[in-house]
């Protein structure tokens, strides 16, 4: 009988998806990974299980053992826009807030919005004060409007800004008691868990970067501790995201880069997260178990192809706004690295980031239509990165040099020790030749002088630090000196 041959693409691919669930996957089952575990054929260990149960367990000390996969329900395709009235009123929707911007506002997406509910005699009430880059006060303002309204569905159309801002109003009308710093994550807020259902969410994204309208992650500014922060968990994610590529050709080529940059950190820092068995402390209740897990092998296949297509289409995105091939793949990059990183998590990247625009020394990106300073997210995770792939590289060189490929680095010859290096410098690389990124901190109006206070706002990001590979965050000295080092290396690329 003739031997079967594997075509070489399907062999490669094969080889791939091997690799990625040897990388992911726990060394051995729970049981064998267990020291204190023996085979249920000795009588010893038996007796010896029975006592190790009667014991009270450690939950701190123990690492987890399961990951949870959650996330909205995409509908892609150009021109479904116009199907949201009916999703509306599919939901049993009779009072819906409709969440927006002033830029959003004019733009052909929400005309459609308008007719679609208008058509299927939906009421509803428009807010288009959200803000970019949004702080606590805009989130505050927008929950104070939201509350007498008492609507019963939330629809957002923009950007992650808009988005984040309706998860949180949605979340505040439905907990109308709450104190605002109850669910904000800890130390910075009190981190508690949501444990009722808050009504529908349908999110229409307009930029192609966030992946907001797939994951439970909602991000502001906490303007009295200088710091970046959010809400995360499960309940947070939209009923249903509709993507529609023809809502994101509106962006100028200044906020398609930045975009863009988000979904290549996400799916960078997704990919190189701890894995989720190395997470401590393992949930005493499922409800605890966080929605930033650590890598896992379905996170991976999202967050792995995410990156080759951004590597592929963020170029032509950026230097041609009508080439429809590259801005739909981009908006379906932005998606699957939503799904990838709002179940794995990110990082260094995104922790550093939160200090870096809640400090800005007075930097204010072109193309951006704003009066004062902004450094677009985008740009402000991007521009540590060769710094901190640099830096994470030791601790799994295999991913390392499985994300340098897909830059079409030739990575046969390379040793594990320089994995880190050459991931670095493949994105120094695409990051110089995208055009008009700041090569570093330096850039932005940061010096020397104000790496002490990045480093302190960085600390509290406990919810992505605990993901980061290679920081020490038990010993929080060690932590501080590494990220002093992670700063002045990112001063310039």
């Amino acid at each position: 009988m003739a031997a079967i041959r594997i075509a070489p693409t399907r062999a490669a691919r094969a080889l791939n998806l091997l690799r990625t669930v040897q990388y992911t996957h726990p060394p051995n089952c729970p049981c064998h990974s267990n020291p204190g575990h023996h085979h249920h054929h000795n009588p010893l260990a038996i007796s010896q299980s029975r006592r190790a149960l009667a014991t009270p367990i450690n939950h701190a000390q123990q690492k987890e053992y399961a990951f949870e996969m959650a996330a909205s329900s995409i509908r892609f395709g150009p021109g479904c826009t116009k199907e949201v009235g009916m999703d509306m009123k599919n939901l049993g929707a009779k009072r819906v807030m409709v969440v927006t911007d002033s830029t959003v506002l004019k733009l052909a997406a929400m005309q459609q919005v308008r007719e679609g509910l208008e058509k299927e005699g939906v009421e509803y009430e428009v807010y288009s004060n959200v803000r970019v880059e949004p702080k606590d006060s805009s989130i505050k303002e927008a929950i104070a409007f939201a509350k007498p309204y008492a609507p019963d569905a939330f629809l957002a159309v923009g950007g992650g800004s808009v988005i984040d801002t309706a998860k949180l109003m949605n979340l505040y009308t439905s907990f109308p008691e709450a104190d605002f710093l109850d669910f904000v994550n800890a130390p910075l807020g009190k981190g508690l868990p949501i444990t009722g259902k808050l009504k529908p969410l349908v999110a229409v994204p307009t930029t192609a970067g966030t992946g907001s309208e797939t994951t439970g992650t909602a991000i502001f500014d906490l303007v009295e501790k200088r710091a970046k922060t959010g809400i995360a968990h499960r309940n947070l994610k939209p009923t249903l995201g509709i993507c529609d590529p023809l809502n994101t050709r509106t962006m100028p080529s200044a906020v398609h880069a930045s975009s863009g940059l988000d979904v290549l950190c996400h799916s960078l820092e997704s990919w190189t997260a701890i894995p989720y068995y190395e997470r401590t402390p393992r949930p005493t209740n499922p409800i605890n178990r966080p929605a930033y897990q650590g890598a896992n092998p379905i996170s991976d296949i999202f967050s792995l192809q995410a990156l080759r297509s951004t590597v592929k289409y963020l170029p032509r995105a950026v230097k041609d706004p009508d080439d429809v091939e590259a801005q739909s793949n981009m908006l379906l990059a932005a998606t699957l690295a939503g799904v990838g990183f709002g179940n794995a998590g990110v990082h260094l990247c995104h922790g550093m980031s939160y200090p870096i625009s809640g400090q800005n020394p007075g930097y204010k990106h072109a193309g951006y239509q704003v009066e004062t300073p902004i450094i677009p997210h985008g740009v402000s995770v991007a521009v540590t990165a060769p710094a901190v792939f640099k830096f994470t590289g030791a601790s799994n060189p295999e991913r390392h040099l499985a994300a340098a490929e897909c830059f079409g680095i030739d990575t046969s010859q390379v040793k594990k020790e320089s994995a880190g290096e050459v991931l670095s410098e493949a994105l120094a690389e695409f990051l110089t030749k995208l055009g008009d990124q700041p090569r570093g901190l330096k850039h932005l109006g940061f010096d020397h002088s104000h790496v002490d206070q990045l480093v302190e706002g960085t600390i509290p990001q406990a919810r992505v630090l605990m993901l980061a590979p290679s920081l020490d965050i038990q010993n929080v000295d060690e932590e501080r000196e590494q990220l002093r080092t992670l700063f002045e290396d990112a001063m310039e690329y």
